[in-house]
C-alpha cells in the first residue's frame, strides 16, 4: 500500500475535500433498491479522486484526527442520504473510541440517534487484529443498547479473520467481492454456503459485494444470497466543496 504526503493530507483536512457515493443494494429477488451503502470519497485540490484506503491510512497516525474526519464524513453522508431507504455506513473503530466518550454520550451515537430520515445500519470492517475484534465487539454491544443495527464487512476476504463472537452479534454479514472471483474453487464455495447457511438461520440478511456483470447476479441467486451490490448498478455521487 502506498501512503500520502502530509501536504495532501493537511489539505484535505484544512478544505474538507469530502464526498459520498451511494451504492445501492440490491434485493436478489425483486431486482428493487432496499438500501445504499455510503461510501467515503476524497478529492485533491484539481478535484481529482484520492484513494480511500490511503487516507484512512494516513490518518490511522493521529487518531485524533481520523476521529475529526470520520465524524465530518458521517455527517455528510447522513445529511445528503437517499430519504426513506436504509443506509449503510462503514464506521471505523479506532475512530469510534478515539474520542473519549462512550455509551450514549459517544458522538457518533448521538449522531446516528439524531438522523430520523433513515434507518441507520453501522458497518464494521473484519480483519486480523485480535484487539480490532475486541473493539468491534465493544462498538456493536454500544450500538445495539440503542437499537442501532450493525453489519460485519468483508467476510471472505483474503486478509481477514473470522470473528465468532462479532459474527453472532451482527444483523447483516456481507461477504467480500473476493466470493466472487472464486467462484469456481470447489472448496472456497462450500466455506463460503456455510456462512450464508448460518447467517440465515440465525436470523441475518447477506449481502454480496462485487457483482459487476449479469453472470455475477446469476451466481449470486445460485448462492441464495439476499442482496447484491457493485458496480453493475450505477451510483449517487456528492462532491464536496
Amino acid at each position: 500500500m502506498g501512503s500520502l504526503s502530509n501536504q495532501i493530507v493537511l489539505d484535505l483536512l484544512q478544505n474538507k475535500r469530502y464526498g459520498v457515493e451511494y451504492q445501492p443494494i440490491i434485493c436478489v429477488v425483486t431486482g428493487e433498491i432496499v438500501a445504499y451503502e455510503a461510501l467515503s470519497r476524497f478529492y485533491s485540490s484539481s478535484g481529482e479522486s484520492i484513494r480511500p484506503d490511503l487516507v484512512y491510512a494516513s490518518l490511522h497516525h493521529n487518531l485524533l484526527s481520523l476521529y475529526q474526519v470520520e465524524y465530518e464524513q458521517k455527517k455528510i453522508q447522513l445529511d445528503n442520504a437517499p430519504l426513506d431507504k436504509k443506509i449503510f455506513v462503514n464506521l471505523d473503530q479506532d475512530a469510534f473510541f478515539a474520542s473519549g466518550v462512550t455509551g450514549i454520550e459517544n458522538p457518533f451515537v448521538q449522531l446516528i440517534r439524531a438522523h430520523k430520515n433513515n434507518q441507520i445500519m453501522v458497518e464494521l470492517i473484519e480483519n486480523s487484529e485480535l484487539n480490532d475484534a475486541l473493539m468491534s465487539l465493544s462498538m456493536i454491544e454500544t450500538l445495539a443498547a440503542y437499537n442501532i443495527g450493525t453489519a460485519i464487512d468483508d467476510l471472505c476476504n483474503p486478509k481477514s479473520m473470522i470473528s465468532v463472537s462479532v459474527m453472532q452479534l451482527v444483523d447483516v454479514i456481507k461477504l467480500d467481492k473476493h466470493v466472487v472471483k472464486k467462484a469456481g474453487d470447489e472448496r472456497f464455495m462450500l466455506f463460503t454456503q456455510k456462512m450464508i447457511d448460518f447467517g440465515h438461520q440465525t436470523g441475518k440478511k447477506i449481502v454480496l459485494e462485487g457483482i459487476e456483470t449479469e453472470q455475477d447476479l446469476i451466481f449470486a441467486q445460485s448462492l441464495g444470497v439476499d442482496y447484491v451490490q457493485g458496480f453493475l448498478y450505477k451510483s449517487k455521487f456528492i462532491q464536496r466543496p
